[in-house]
């Protein structure tokens, strides 16, 4: 999408758009992927740049929020939140799907606001900005206000747990993936999210599904499981999937494409519980696949295992072979035919990603060698 169309997309979402945001040069265009910036209004209005995923079609569509985590380190460094398979997810049931960065990351004004130790503050002044943005979006013809699901990873989750106390009209459940906010320098913080989780649970009246895995890099098995049973005795509608271990962690499942047999039926079946649109929708059944590399077909080149058989790689193509083996799928190995190689593992299309891995090394084109759990080389 060229500049000049952006430009009219973002007038005619009624949304202001700033030439920084339009010139980011990664929009989905196969996901119909807009960056707008949506102003929040106060003392002082900062504008919180917000990624669109919407079918095609006047509306008005069913709305997902994606609330996003926090990386280590300076807010402002990291990058737009692009959840990728989840919008793919959502699209194909005939949603538009928003994924606000909130004040302080990214491209949006102002600064992040921490808290200092009090975890259960952060969330409720992350999920004013949650608000902010809805406030606008409901205003839009493409939205049916009456139709919303709340949704977040990480800090995103503990976001949409702290966003649950406002009850904003017409959102219809809340989704917890890995929520909470790892605050090492502070005494007892395990014990701050879940006496914070109880505080947002007694003010919330709406239902809510939590994904957390025994491999988390930030939470332990008993921070959310005390997370859990406080926010469910102080009177909290919750259901708890506790999909044990996932890859080499689990906090990353959400992202990833083998997570999607984890999350996907569970959050189809709050949908459907709570009367919004939890199947796919023929109309819109090319969200499924639009934009990724195809899996070639397996073939009997080799066997999985044998690098002996990898032709035109040298020693160090086959010991990065071996390494790969020893990565949970969704994974690619890439070769090219004077000896480049290249792989990747996990997130949205790791094919893809190795192939450009295996190309940065080649003056050829690189091409599949194993996808997954077999080989594709022909």
């Amino acid at each position: 999408m060229n500049l000049k169309m952006l430009f009219l997309v973002a007038a005619l979402l009624g949304t202001s758009l700033s030439p920084a945001a339009a010139q980011s040069g990664d929009l989905d265009a196969s996901l119909n992927e807009t960056v707008v910036l949506i102003p929040k209004k106060g003392l002082f209005t900062v504008t919180l740049e917000t990624t669109l995923y919407k079918p095609d079609g006047e509306g008005p569509f069913p709305v997902a929020v994606i609330n996003h985590g926090k990386a280590y380190g300076d807010a402002r460094f990291q990058g737009r939140y692009r959840p990728a398979t989840a919008a793919r997810y959502f699209l194909q049931r005939g949603y538009v799907v928003v994924v606000p960065m909130r004040q302080g990351f990214s491209k949006s004004g102002g600064s992040y606001i921490g808290g200092g130790c009090n975890v259960e503050s952060n969330g409720k002044v992350q999920a004013e900005d949650v608000k902010a943005v809805l406030d606008h979006v409901v205003t839009q013809p493409w939205a049916d206000k009456d139709r919303i699901v709340v949704l977040g990873q990480s800090h995103g989750g503990w976001t949409t747990l702290a966003f649950g106390p406002l009850n904003y009209p017409g959102v219809k459940g809340l989704v917890n993936f890995a929520g909470g906010l790892r605050q090492e320098g502070c005494n007892s913080w395990q014990k701050a999210l879940a006496s914070g989780a109880a505080s947002y649970a007694a003010q919330t009246r709406l239902p809510s599904l939590w994904f957390y895995g025994d491999n988390d890099s930030y939470f332990t098995t008993d921070t959310y499981q005390a997370m859990f049973e406080q926010y469910t005795a102080a009177g909290g509608q919750a259901r708890l999937v506790a999909f044990g271990t996932f890859g080499s962690d689990a906090h990353s499942m959400f992202g990833s494409r083998a997570g999607q047999r984890i999350w996907q039926p569970e959050v189809s079946r709050l949908l459907a519980s709570v009367g919004l649109p939890s199947e796919p929708v023929g109309a819109f059944a090319k969200y499924g696949t639009a934009g990724l590399m195809p899996v070639p077909p397996r073939t009997e080149f080799a066997a999985l295992d044998d690098d002996t058989k990898l032709p035109h790689v040298r020693d160090t193509g086959r010991t990065a072979y071996k390494t790969y083996l020893t990565k949970f799928v969704p994974r690619a190995f890439a070769i090219g035919s004077d000896g480049a190689w290249g792989w990747a593992d996990g997130g949205e299309d790791p094919l893809r990603r190795a192939v450009d891995n295996c190309q940065r090394n080649s003056k050829v084109q690189c091409k599949l060698y194993s996808v997954d759990d077999f080989v594709v080389w022909p």
